[in-house]
């Protein structure tokens, strides 16, 4: 396992037991960012790096029982938390890596990743395995329920030119990687930066 494998983990398995606790009202957050996915009844979704399960039931309530919900993630306390809160019975949880999903290609509808992109240790190269997941024209959210600057202020730190949630960044990343940004926003109140799966 590589150095970054191991501080994600570290990381993420220190907080998993009370991230909902710490988080409370982020749940309307997630509803909205998943109902811009434009996602169908019985659509097949992978939330990527999904932690405790936030996005589960928005998710499963918009695929529907007939749609397919995977919650896949490397850190196995964070996928515990998300057994204890139920939030296994909204889809299947995967211990693993994001950047080598146990996933046929082309099989999926679309991704939604919460907070995912800072903890990529190849962005290009995640976010293309990503791709390969996804059918053409299928769609990625790149998701966290505070901005950029916001999040920063929280963190005690000031945004760089160099942060791959910036749009300059961003956008010319995920053109690299498969994906054509179709939408972006960066208020206080949410990011959201949408891609479909290029042929």
């Amino acid at each position: 396992m590589s150095d970054d494998h191991t501080h994600v983990q570290e990381f993420f398995g220190a907080r998993a037991a009370d991230w909902d606790s710490r988080f409370p009202d982020d749940g309307p957050a997630y509803a909205a960012a998943v109902a811009e996915l434009g996602l169908r009844e019985g659509d097949r979704v992978l939330d990527a790096g999904c932690g405790t399960g936030r996005a589960l039931p928005p998710l499963r309530a918009t695929v529907g029982r007939s749609g397919v919900v995977l919650g896949a993630d490397l850190t196995p306390a964070m996928l515990e938390a998300a057994v204890r809160a139920g939030r296994d019975r909204e889809g299947r949880l995967l211990l693993t890596d994001v950047a080598a999903l146990p996933l046929r290609s082309a099989s999926l509808d679309a991704v939604f990743g919460a907070g995912l992109i800072a903890h990529l240790p190849r962005p290009e190269a995640n976010l293309r395995e990503l791709a390969r997941v996804v059918r053409p024209g299928g769609t990625l959210a790149l998701f966290h329920p505070i901005g950029r600057a916001a999040l920063a202020a929280r963190q005690g730190r000031r945004i760089t030119p160099d942060d791959l949630r910036a749009e300059p960044n961003l956008r010319p990343l995920l053109a690299g990687s498969g994906w054509r940004m179709t939408s972006y926003a960066d208020e206080d109140s949410r990011f959201l930066a949408l891609a479909v799966r290029e042929d």
